[in-house]
């Protein structure tokens, strides 16, 4: 697969644009946990809306790759789980793309001069009522990372053409409070890239190469 590209396809198909998702109850993402748990949906319109972002950090090498984090063993939620730079959308946040920012400024000292945001995926939801907004951008290479241990473990590169070759998304399914829940995994090295951050990144592969 050709990724030569990557950046010029992606300002070619993303942008910034309003996204009344985000708040309203009465419109369902289109992407989502729902995608390969149609039998879950019910479980969606009893939970409050939660908005965060998320940073897709794609550094611009002569093969582009994706910064993911491991988040810390002892936080409460997800703990030791393979994500991208993100979180809560605050309300002093004046955009998804803000949050993105501050999030993985907070998290792993990523300085917005080492970014120049491209544009957003489609929104995510998660089963737990998360609304999130994947905001893609390049990454200088130059960039440098100081780590907040209270909220990550590692941070790391994977090569973008690997995350983008379809036969590497692998499905998967676990029992989720007596039902059967299905997700993407991409496995990488000894690491267990999964959920959420794996149908984030099945988003971009669909966006950007799946046409």
């Amino acid at each position: 697969m050709p990724l030569d590209d990557f950046f010029e396809r992606a300002r070619a198909q993303l942008a910034f644009t309003e996204l009344r998702s985000l708040s309203d109850p009465a419109v369902v993402p289109d992407k989502g946990d729902h995608e390969l748990n149609a039998e879950m949906k019910a479980l969606w319109s009893v939970r409050p809306i939660r908005p965060a972002a998320v940073l897709v950090a794609v550094v611009d090498r002569p093969e582009p790759t994706v910064i993911l984090t491991q988040r810390s063993a002892h936080l409460p939620q997800h703990p030791g789980q393979i994500s991208f730079p993100g979180g809560k959308i605050e309300s002093t946040d004046e955009t998804p793309l803000a949050a993105a920012l501050r999030e993985a400024e907070e998290e792993v000292g990523l300085d917005a001069r080492f970014v120049d945001p491209i544009g957003y995926l489609d929104l995510y939801m998660t089963t737990q009522g998360f609304r999130i907004v994947p905001a893609v951008a390049r990454i200088a290479p130059d960039y440098s990372l100081t780590l907040n241990p209270s909220e990550v473990d590692e941070a790391f590169e994977v090569p973008l053409r690997f995350l983008m070759e379809p036969a590497n998304h692998q499905k998967h399914s676990r029992d989720w409070e007596g039902i059967k829940r299905y997700y993407f995994e991409i496995p990488f090295e000894q690491r267990r890239i999964w959920g959420v951050t794996a149908g984030i990144l099945r988003n971009l592969y669909e966006k950007l190469y799946a046409r």
